[in-house]
């Protein structure tokens, strides 16, 4: 059995005539270029602990196996707005295990984008403990009565937004949590 136990988030942006060349920039602006990536659903394991992107890479080696979950959006559209975002849902008891929400809009502003992902992760979290609520509020008042519970004990975002390149190339966005061992 693989429960990883610890986690870092990336982020990047690639601009290149071919759409698979615009990825590999966006995996090397984030730093991840090096592994080969098996994307998971969007579980926090227990006890997982969030390290620093800068410990993260150091730990990574070329052609390794990573899992990741991973937000990625492209366009070529000139001036077109793109994000990818991941929404981070901690519980308040380190034993139990958190929820990770992937996100991938058009016209969004990187706001926006990352208070949905954001708010999707501490839903999905808030249902699983009980936390009761009226998913008709704004986020920031689901957000506060989430924390007010005690059951969530922290969310956030890593969101990466860009403008589609004013020449037509195509432009690809990505945000990642990197899960290793």
């Amino acid at each position: 059995m693989y429960v990883p136990s610890k986690i870092f988030f990336t982020k990047g942006v690639g601009r290149h005539k071919e759409y698979l060349s615009s990825f590999e920039l966006a995996l090397r602006s984030a730093g991840i270029e090096i592994c080969n990536l098996v994307t998971v659903s969007s579980i926090f394991p227990p006890n997982c602990k969030r390290i620093t992107k800068e410990e993260g890479l150091k730990e990574l080696q070329p052609g390794q196996i990573t899992f990741s979950v991973m937000a990625r959006n492209a366009t070529n559209e000139p001036n077109r707005l793109i994000a990818s975002s991941i929404g981070v849902a901690l519980p308040a008891d380190t034993n139990a295990y958190g929820y990770l929400s992937e996100h991938h809009p058009y016209g969004q502003t990187e706001k926006t984008a990352g208070e949905y992902a954001e708010d999707l992760a501490a839903t999905m979290l808030a249902t699983t403990l009980g936390v009761e609520f009226d998913s008709e509020k704004d986020w920031s008042e689901r957000e506060d009565i989430y924390k007010m519970s005690g059951k969530i004990v922290r969310s956030f975002n890593i969101t990466q937004s860009a403008e589609g390149d004013k020449n037509g190339l195509w432009t690809t966005v990505i945000a990642a949590g990197i899960l290793l061992p």
